[in-house]
């Protein structure tokens, strides 16, 4: 029995290395539990090994819990969760440098749609999922996103502008002062196209099923409301006049491929020209 599992395991694991760029692995958890079960350092191991004949541009582990706790404490948890995974890799010999991506995301809510027994889809949510990436995408290949230099060029209703180098504190909305002066020249920009109006548009990464992430200070799976939210009153402060703009989230809808801190992002989506 076992054996055959670890055939289905193998075979599932070379599908994903022909198919796609990125392949998953899932760790699961017992109950208010950070310890791996010896079925799941097993399964570890497996995976672990077979990586071993690949070549691994990076890892990203994302932790989990189920909706039982409160929302602070499953914070920590899925966070402590993500750590061991972390360490496992480690001791299994591959580079901690490779590894750009380590956080928690506290619970994940039952679907009521879902065929499973709600015991199921908790055993199912208390996991760990950790993403290898073999190959690298060029974000700057996708010719439906423009440099945020193309808000200077040419537009037309529907473009869609990613703000580069705008980066975020981790699980806050708080934009990082090292941003703050490329913020500054795209207002500026902005300002002067009085004939655009746009909607700022939020993105996380890293998220179950697309789903938005928590904001830490708040403790609402909404940050990426809060984020676009933050450069919207930051444009609102700088003169940028709110009949031209708006704001909305959409979770991790949206994933560009690639490292994870592109899909922590910020975008401006052109929807009127005047």
């Amino acid at each position: 029995m076992f054996r055959a599992f670890l055939i289905v395991v193998f075979y599932s694991f070379i599908q994903l290395c022909v198919g796609q760029s990125v392949i998953t692995h899932k760790v699961f958890f017992e109950t208010d539990s950070d310890k791996l079960s010896s079925t799941e350092k097993q399964r570890l191991l497996l995976f672990s090994k077979n990586l071993k004949t690949l070549e691994v541009q990076d890892f990203q582990i994302v932790g989990y819990c189920d909706d039982r706790g409160t929302d602070t404490y499953n914070l920590d948890l899925s966070m402590r969760r993500a750590v061991v995974i972390q360490n496992a890799l480690v001791k299994q010999k591959h580079d901690k440098a490779l590894i750009t991506y380590v956080d928690g995301k506290g619970e994940v809510l039952l679907r009521q749609e879902d065929s499973l027994s709600t015991d199921n889809q908790r055993g199912l949510n208390r996991r760990v999922d950790i993403m290898v990436r073999l190959e690298a995408k060029n974000i700057e290949e996708n010719t439906a996103i423009k440099k945020s230099q193309g808000l200077e060029g040419e537009l037309k209703i529907g473009d869609k502008i990613i703000l580069k180098d705008i980066l975020f504190r981790t699980g806050y909305s708080d934009v990082l002062k090292e941003s703050l002066d490329n913020l500054e020249k795209i207002s500026r920009i902005l300002k002067e196209r009085k004939e655009v109006s746009f909607v700022i548009l939020g993105h996380v990464c890293c998220t179950d099923q697309g789903r938005d992430a928590i904001d830490r200070r708040t403790k609402k799976f909404n940050l990426s409301v809060a984020r676009a939210k933050r450069v919207y009153d930051y444009f609102l402060a700088q003169g940028i006049e709110k009949e031209r703009m708006d704001y909305k989230g959409l979770g991790h809808q949206f994933p560009l491929g690639g490292p994870s801190k592109y899909d922590r992002r910020v975008e401006i989506e052109i929807v009127k020209i005047n």
